[in-house]
């Protein structure tokens, strides 16, 4: 009497596949079970349910009960063995079988991703050059000004002059390639900020200058690496209409100005608390920076596979977090869909560089006995509740009915791996003074 046998073979670092061959007796104990269900359900006239003999059951469901002895063994077997091995599976796996043959073993393989089996190294001990960046007073003065436009009222400029940069416009416009008009080349009424650089470079500039009520026509070349690949590189012509011209008023930020807000007494107040969300942001990037070079200097100590099918859903997420981008920048939802999913090749390198990052940091955690304690989390959420001034409650049962918890404990691992790696990391803190080149503002 043969007994089960199962190999199990690395096919890559990130595959595997198992081949099972199952004993006759256990496929023909399976294969019986099916044929007394389906005699107790099957309806042939002169013959009473339950009571059809089994070659008149074959005559009609030997391909039915066949396939579905295949697919119960199959299950079984894969999830025993798995179970077995503790085995951990990726993706769902890819079934290979001849089907069954009478008084035979049954063979069958199965193929599927697992995380890359390996052993981190090279991240405590390295080298690093931390930027500590200061705010400056230019970059003080330049923040100030931005809330300035917050503020800022439109009114209609009244004069008969042309439009300079910095002035707001109403626009008409339609976009043509090789003579044919295309519908995401135009628009009507569209608000437009000259010098903003919303557009690809030159539609702005040539219409300072324009006036009111005006029509004219631009010829400009998209830039070879733009993100609708039937444009990139192409000559077009604008017709563009300007239907309005307004012009900010900023308001000076005096104890008057300072009124908008609850929270400050004096100007002084207001200025302090600017500053300190500008340090606030240095420090946010700065960290930020610190990781990324943590990130390429481990990642760099550590080759290994990244499993497609993580690629394929962190490209998904891209995907879909570029669409509501789009959507909400005012685009509508069917050139979203098209534009985003046409990116799916452009994302594939930084999907590859997240997985092996986020696979990684969970083996030094694990490693490293790196774990996460529910008061942990617990803190971590009353954070976000107090961060976005919601009762806890409403943020716990959030994670809770979301299912994001796993998701949540994930993110706090990895911000202590990183602490580790700073910890044991030789860093040489730079200091600089502006924020320009390090942080947007």
């Amino acid at each position: 009497m043969s007994e089960l046998s199962v190999k199990v073979e690395d096919i890559s670092q990130v595959k595997k596949k198992m081949s099972f061959e199952i004993p006759w007796a256990d496929v023909k104990d399976e294969l019986d079970n099916v044929y007394r269900t389906i005699s107790k359900k099957a309806k042939i006239k002169g013959f009473r349910p339950g009571k059809v003999p089994r070659k008149v059951l074959e005559n009609y469901f030997k391909a039915d009960a066949e396939g579905e002895t295949v697919t119960n063994i199959v299950n079984k077997f894969y999830w025993q063995e798995l179970d077995n091995r503790k085995i951990v599976t990726l993706s769902r796996p890819e079934i290979e079988q001849d089907g069954l043959k009478e008084n035979t073993d049954f063979a069958f393989s199965a193929s599927f991703e697992t995380e890359p089996a390996f052993e981190p190294q090279g991240y405590q001990g390295i080298d690093l050059e931390k930027i500590n960046i200061s705010v400056s007073e230019e970059d003080m003065e330049k923040r100030l000004q931005e809330i300035r436009k917050m503020f800022a009222t439109m009114q209609d400029v009244t004069e008969d002059r042309q439009a300079a940069m910095g002035d707001f416009i109403t626009i008409d416009f339609t976009g043509t390639l090789n003579g044919e008009a295309l519908p995401e080349l135009k628009s009507d009424n569209f608000l437009l900020e000259l010098g903003a650089k919303r557009f690809i470079p030159g539609f702005e500039e040539q219409l300072v200058g324009m006036k009111n009520s005006e029509t004219k026509g631009i010829n400009l070349t998209f830039p070879d690496d733009y993100h609708e690949k039937k444009m990139a590189g192409k000559d077009v012509v604008f017709t563009v209409t300007i239907k309005g011209l307004k012009e900010q008023k900023l308001p000076e930020i005096d104890e008057n100005f300072i009124k908008n807000f609850d929270k400050y007494n004096t100007l002084e107040d207001f200025k302090n608390d600017v500053r300190k969300s500008m340090e606030d942001q240095c420090k946010h990037q700065s960290d930020s920076q610190l990781r990324d070079k943590i990130t390429e200097a481990v990642l760099k100590a550590n080759e290994f596979e990244a499993p497609p099918s993580l690629v394929e859903r962190q490209i998904f997420y891209m995907i879909s977090d570029t669409q509501k981008r789009m959507k909400s920048a005012g685009m509508d939802e069917k050139n979203a869909m098209e534009l985003s999913f046409g990116m799916h090749d452009q994302f594939k390198q930084d999907a590859e560089k997240t997985v092996r990052s986020f696979l990684l940091l969970k083996k030094i955690a694990e490693k490293e006995a790196i774990t996460v304690s529910e008061d942990e989390i617990d803190n971590h959420i009353k954070e976000l509740a107090n961060i976005h001034r919601t009762d806890y409650e409403v943020v716990k049962s959030a994670y809770d009915k979301e299912e994001r918890l796993d998701s949540l404990k994930s993110e706090i691992i990895q911000k202590k791996v990183f602490d580790f790696i700073e910890r044991e990391a030789n860093i040489k803190v730079v200091e600089k003074i502006g924020m320009e080149r390090e942080v947007a503002l």
